[in-house]
Formats: structure tokens, C-alpha cells, sequence
């Protein structure tokens, strides 16, 4: 732990302040939009939004090969296209008479093939795991200052629209009875979803983005009965799993991302597992007061 904490403060590597920090800042989003994500159950949205960000970041990275477009940073085309899928899945699920799930599941396989041709094109060569997987040690000073931004956007968004995204993800129904506008508000939520993905997908890639996403706010629910009670320990989980995978992964030499993914997957077991017990605990002992 020395180790990591000297390296922490070495002005020779700001790289892994940048990754420390992304991470820890990154984890309010995470936290909000992850509560929101399980509680609505659109885990399965969230899914092929990820996956067709590669098809915007494909085209981006063969636009700025081919057309010489320097200014077209990878980013943007991934933020066009979660936002397009966002929409394209909100419309088909709200309006649309085809089954939502075969819509989702052709959007979640046509990006990921776009995204594969389009970077298979690009001239020269352009390393599509640190897309599939991520690479928090990558992560810039910019980056870190769009996820700033991103926290900004997220928490005014949650406190303003809070109860009114609460009624969307609860009781669809109810929300409508109040008057609430509520194909607005789920769409809003999606595209506030589709902005999250794509800041998680530079943390730990395309291929584990639900996890870090939905894990957190799982444990979180686990131990929570109110909803902003479950987003304060969602961020509060979410800060521990990237600060201790960096931690961990510095110290023995492991990939970054896995290791975050691998101590929230294990902490959401562990939960699980302590909450049937405790359950079990209090069954019986009621039984035998009784």
C-alpha cells in the first residue's frame, strides 16, 4: 500500500492521479444514474447502449483517419451514437408496436459489427481491446475535466427532477395519474444513461460497463429503503471498488478494470449471501418468540 500511495503523489506520473481521481469523481455518476438503471430495471438497455458506442467511436476514429479531421476526438462520435441508441430504444419501447427486447438486441449487435468495420478500415493501427476492455490509466486531464462536468450535469438533473424520475422508475402508472410527462422524463433518463455509459466505458471498456454501472447500486439496494439513501451508498461503494481495483491492480501487477470489476462482483456476492442470512436469522428467531 506504500507503494501505491507513494506513487499516488509522484509528480513523475500524472497519469495515475488522473486515473485515481477520474475514477472517484466518475463514481458520483455512476452512483446517481447506476440507482436509477437497477430500480427501473433497464440494466438490458444500458447494455446495448455500451455496445453501440463502439460503432460511434469506429466512425469517429476512421473520420478523423480518412478526412483528416484531427479535431474528432473518439468522445464525441461515442456520444452521438449512445444518445441515437438512447432515443431509437425510448421511442421503440414507448411508441413503437415490435418487441422491445428483439429492437434491442439488433441495435446491440449492429454497433458492435459497425464499430469492428469501421475500425478493421482505419489506416494504421488502432487498438480496439483498450476500447473493448478500457484502460483507466489512459485517462487525461481532459477526460478527468469531462467527468467533472458530467457530475455537475447528473447531480442537478437528480436534484431537480428527483422526484419526478422516482415516479418513472416506481410507478409508471401513478407518475401519469399526477400529471407527469412521463415518456419526457424516461427518455431523459435513457439519454442521461447514455452520457454515464460513455464516461464508464473509459474507466473499464465496453465489455464491463454494466458491471461497474449496475454493482454498486445492486449492494447498495441490498442495505437501503429509501432512494436517495441508495444513491449516496451507491457513489460511497462506487468510490471504494475503483480506488481499491487501482489500489490493488498497481501492487500486484493486474489490469486495472478486471480488478475494479472483480472486487464489486465479489462484494455484491458477499452482500447477497449476508442479507439471506440475516433474513434467515430473523425468520427464525420470530418463529421461536412466537
Amino acid at each position: 500500500m506504500n507503494e501505491f500511495i507513494n506513487a499516488l503523489f509522484d509528480p513523475q506520473i500524472p497519469f495515475f492521479r488522473y486515473a485515481f481521481f477520474s475514477g472517484i469523481a466518475a463514481s458520483v455518476a455512476f452512483g446517481i444514474v447506476g440507482t436509477y438503471v437497477v430500480t427501473r430495471r433497464i440494466t438490458y438497455i444500458a447494455g446495448a447502449i455500451s455496445h453501440c458506442v463502439l460503432g460511434g467511436i469506429g466512425a469517429a476514429l476512421y473520420l478523423k483517419a480518412t478526412m483528416k479531421w484531427e479535431w474528432l476526438d473518439p468522445i464525441y462520435g461515442a456520444v452521438a451514437a449512445a444518445l441515437a441508441a438512447a432515443l431509437i430504444i425510448g421511442f421503440v419501447s414507448l411508441k413503437a408496436k415490435q418487441r422491445e427486447d428483439t429492437v434491442i438486441g439488433a441495435l446491440w449487435s449492429v454497433g458492435m459489427a459497425l464499430g469492428i468495420i469501421f475500425i478493421a478500415k482505419t489506416p494504421g493501427y488502432v487498438d480496439a481491446m483498450s476500447y473493448l476492455f478500457g484502460n483507466i490509466l489512459l485517462v487525461s486531464r481532459h477526460d478527468l475535466a469531462m467527468v467533472l462536468i458530467l457530475d455537475v450535469l447528473v447531480l442537478t438533473l437528480a436534484i431537480f427532477f428527483y422526484n419526478k424520475f422516482q415516479a418513472v422508475c416506481f410507478d409508471e402508472k401513478f407518475a401519469r395519474l399526477r400529471g407527469i410527462n412521463v415518456e419526457f422524463y424516461y427518455l431523459l433518463l435513457l439519454c442521461l444513461t447514455a452520457l454515464t455509459v460513455v464516461l464508464l466505458v473509459t474507466v473499464v471498456g465496453i465489455v464491463m460497463v454494466i458491471a461497474l454501472l449496475t454493482l454498486p447500486a445492486a449492494v447498495a439496494g441490498q442495505f437501503s429503503s429509501r432512494l436517495w439513501k441508495m444513491m449516496l451508498l451507491s457513489i460511497v461503494l462506487s468510490m471504494f471498488f475503483t480506488s481499491a481495483g487501482i489500489a490493488v491492480s498497481y501492487e500486484s501487477n493486474l489490469p486495472s478494470g478486471p480488478t475494479i470489476i472483480l472486487i464489486a462482483g465479489v462484494s455484491y456476492l458477499f452482500s447477497v449471501c449476508y442479507k439471506k442470512i440475516a433474513c434467515s436469522k430473523k425468520w427464525r428467531n420470530s418463529n421461536h418468540g412466537s
